[in-house]
């Protein structure tokens, strides 16, 4: 008897884990414990100390988030098409952001930023991402950016699509969605402070009233420089803590409050408004860098010294403290938190360089520098 016939099967490939695009990427940030960089009455408190590490989003930092969910609303809207060019002002990150997913979906994008050096990552980040960057006057501030970016779009209302993150309520919305429910489950449904920096507010109103829906008792907390705290009504001065403190009182904050004028106190489901100094935000990035093996912008370095002064309050003991680390610290070498290494580094790494045939087999040691 002939054996029966085997039937072969044209290979038929299935979807995994390797066929997401970048955009798969965006969200479900670890949510980690520090212990050794805790002050001594953090520790004395027992406090439990988690920091949402949003610098593992592809973009770098938290505003990957809302980048995605802005340009994904719009197209669901009809009001971002097929050749239209994206436009923000931005302090950076919301810009790299935004070039990043106007590659992935193959839009055109125009980022504006004020003219300052610390924003050299900032800009050669979007530059590489494909985007056009329009550089600003420093002295206008925030207002100087709006302004310019709301004329560029009105020259060009049928091609340009301006995301407008500090006024889309997809920013918010989509922290709502995602950032506050992953904290909840990674937390393990135990969260008693959320403390974030304020940019455009919306984390702090986004996974604020995520949490605070979960948790009634849960204090939202809100950081901003301790230069800039025009959330209590106090004139904006200049400062170095990128990503916070614009000058301007966040608008997603002022409408959980409309009528309320800003001070001291609680405003909607945010508790308090609490600050740190430029130099205290490098002193806490630098820290978290040495001795948790955590590198964090500078707003981070602001957010974690808040989390230390609310881990020192007697009515924390025992609890539960979330932080947003919002960006990488790699992304700041032009900024003063690398100032001190920059200098060792360019008498450690000479130009040009001793190429000398004599020269000792050890030419820098950083331990005795």
């Amino acid at each position: 008897r002939n054996p029966l016939p085997t039937r072969t099967h044209q290979h038929q490939p299935t979807a995994t884990m390797t066929d997401m695009n970048i955009l798969h990427t965006v969200g479900k940030t670890p949510l980690v414990r520090v212990c050794r960089v805790l002050t001594e009455e953090a520790k004395a408190n027992n406090v439990r100390i988690l920091i949402k590490l949003e610098m593992q989003n592809p973009g770098g930092s938290i505003k990957d988030r809302i980048a995605k969910n802005m340009l994904e609303d719009a197209e669901k809207k009809g009001t971002l098409k097929p050749g239209m060019t994206v436009v923000e002002y931005t302090s950076g990150n919301t810009g790299i952001g935004i070039a990043m997913i106007c590659a992935a979906k193959g839009y055109k994008c125009i980022i504006v930023m004020p003219q300052l050096p610390p924003f050299e990552e900032r800009y050669i980040i979007c530059r590489m991402f494909g985007a056009d960057v329009h550089l600003t006057a420093p002295v206008k501030g925030l207002p100087g950016m709006k302004v310019y970016t709301e004329e560029l779009v009105a020259k060009n209302v049928d091609s340009f699509f301006l995301t407008n993150q500090f006024y889309n309520e997809a920013n918010p919305k989509i922290h709502y969605e995602t950032t506050g429910p992953e904290i909840w489950e990674q937390s393990g449904k135990n969260v008693d402070y959320f403390v974030t920096g304020v940019g455009t507010g919306g984390t702090a109103t986004g996974v604020g009233k995520y949490l605070v829906e979960k948790n009634p008792k849960c204090k939202v907390v809100c950081v901003e420089p301790t230069e800039s705290r025009v959330h209590l009504g106090a004139a904006h001065s200049p400062h170095t803590i990128l990503g916070i403190g614009a000058g301007i009182p966040a608008n997603f904050l002022t409408q959980l409050a409309p009528d309320q004028p800003y001070e001291e106190g609680p405003r909607g489901h945010v508790s308090e408004f609490l600050s740190a100094t430029s130099t205290e935000s490098i002193e806490w990035a630098t820290k978290l860098a040495n001795t948790e093996g955590i590198m964090v912008g500078p707003s981070s370095g602001a957010t974690f010294k808040v989390a230390m002064d609310l881990a020192a309050r007697p009515e924390a003991k025992g609890k539960t403290i979330v932080v947003i680390a919002a960006s990488h610290g790699i992304r700041y070498t032009a900024h003063p938190l690398w100032k001190e290494k920059k200098e060792e580094a360019s008498k450690a790494l000479p130009r040009p360089p001793n190429m000398s045939k004599d020269a000792d087999t050890l030419l820098w040691d950083s331990s005795t520098a």
